[in-house]
């Protein structure tokens, strides 16, 4: 029966990377943001606007995530964060709808997309920080990467579904396979394509039922009298012990580095290949398609390799693989292929580029499940969300670094191949300062480091 409970416990803890992967794969990369650039015209615009709504959300997050991750270890309660959270997830998603042709306001936008955006980054810490009472620590990097695998199914579903039944041509009013937009939405006011919003949230509504149904939170308690001030005094001396677990220490730099390299790969991917291949939305979006459904099989198999190696060497690996796809990316045009030249109208440089996407979402989705058991494996298990909080503070402190790099390259070069090519040394980087990790922290410190209010 208790296996039964626990089984149930952790399909219910899938549930939350199937409901909110949307957010990633509608919202941020696939359908929502080149809407943004229609409405706008002007390319350069669109990117900047863009980067400043995703920027303002992060530094938000940045602030926060390890003060509330705190506030959390100690006034207990996970599950209720999680609920006020998607609380502002769904608002944040739905009011997406509101982005009409006609009477498009940018600044409400991004406002409404920072909002859901903010719900989607913190309730992923607790939900995060839930994983380590799922299972064994030897079962801890399969249960993670299944979950991840799980999601990039919810999210491929969802992109499928908007691509067929709703987002519509600026100019055909069709949409991906010809039909006009489903439940009589007007395709001349876009609202195929706005409905993208709804979607997100009410896929999010429906899909997070298993979570709150299966899930509990064992750690649950009351919270203290000044909880609040105690959870600050917690923090101030988890982050001035920082220094005497460097194994986190290092582990915190190594990840923000290499997931901000990542996060870069997937923010201009797209972008990339429009101008440098000339790509059209459909073939963007089939792009996304091949490197959601690599990124989810890959997510499976090496969640698989993390409960039988470990999840350092699995990063290594993963660090070692993007880092020769960015190498690659600059060596890929219309007129050669690693320095060979290509007949016009090849269809190779498109097979090459889709090799590599393919890849990405592989390694990427690796990448990230195998850095959260890593995350697991180096916290403090009694001060564990306020772990996550840092490690989320850790992947936005450094959020701007990769667009600005890429941005400054690009501009002193004039070339959107070399423009790229500063993620390179973003990964080596990271991987270097993941040399002074430990495969299993540093638990000797955790007794002589605890927190003075524990």
């Amino acid at each position: 029966m208790a296996h039964t409970s626990l089984r149930k416990r952790i399909w219910g803890w899938f549930f939350f990377d199937w409901a909110s992967q949307p957010y990633n794969t509608l919202l941020i990369t696939f359908i929502f943001a080149p809407y943004i650039k229609e409405l706008l015209g002007d390319g350069s615009a669109a990117q900047s606007a863009w980067g400043f709504g995703i920027g303002a959300a992060g530094l938000v997050i940045a602030i926060l995530a390890p003060i509330l991750g705190a506030l959390a270890d100690t006034s207990g309660n996970r599950l209720r964060w999680v609920w006020g959270f998607s609380v502002l997830y769904v608002i944040g998603s739905g009011m997406l709808w509101y982005a009409a042709p006609g009477s498009f306001n940018l600044t409400l936008t991004l406002f409404f997309f920072a909002i859901g955006m903010i719900g989607m980054e913190f309730a992923t810490i607790f939900t995060n920080s839930m994983l380590p009472d799922l299972g064994p620590k030897e079962e801890i990097g399969k249960i993670s990467g299944n979950g991840w695998a799980f999601g990039y199914v919810g999210g491929l579903i969802a992109l499928v579904i908007m691509l067929v039944f709703f987002a519509e041509s600026a100019t055909t009013g069709k949409t991906f396979v010809g039909l006009s937009p489903a439940l009589g939405l007007d395709a001349g006011a876009r609202e195929g394509t706005r409905f993208v919003g709804p979607l997100t949230a009410i896929w999010y509504v429906v899909f997070m039922i298993p979570f709150f149904v299966y899930v509990r939170d064992p750690k649950a308690h009351p919270a203290p009298k000044g909880a609040v001030r105690r959870a600050m005094k917690d923090l101030r001396h988890t982050l001035k012990a920082l220094p005497k677990t460097p194994s986190l220490f290092a582990y915190l730099g190594s990840s923000m580095l290499y997931r901000d390299a990542l996060n870069g790969m997937y923010a201009f991917g797209g972008i990339y290949a429009a101008g440098v291949l000339g790509w059209s939305v459909v073939d963007t979006g089939k792009f996304g398609i091949i490197a959601i459904i690599s990124g989810a099989l890959f997510a499976w198999l090496g969640g698989k390799a993390d409960a039988r190696f470990g999840p350092k060497p699995v990063i290594t690996l993963c660090i070692l693989v993007l880092t020769a796809v960015g190498v690659s990316i600059v060596l890929v045009s219309r007129e050669s292929v690693f320095f060979m030249p290509v007949a016009e109208g090849s269809s190779l440089p498109d097979l090459v580029f889709y090799f590599l996407g393919a890849t990405i979402g592989a390694a990427g989705g690796v990448i990230q499940s195998a850095s959260r058991t890593m995350m697991v494996r180096q916290a403090n298990p009694a001060r564990m969300t306020e772990a996550f909080g840092l490690y989320a503070l850790a992947g936005k402190a450094t959020s701007f670094l990769a667009p600005t790099l890429i941005g400054v390259v690009t501009y002193i070069t004039g070339s959107q191949q070399l423009g790229v090519s500063p993620l390179v040394g973003l990964f080596l980087i990271g991987l270097l300062l993941l040399v002074w990790v430990k495969p299993d922290g540093d638990p000797a410190a955790w007794s002589e480091n605890s927190s003075p209010s524990a």
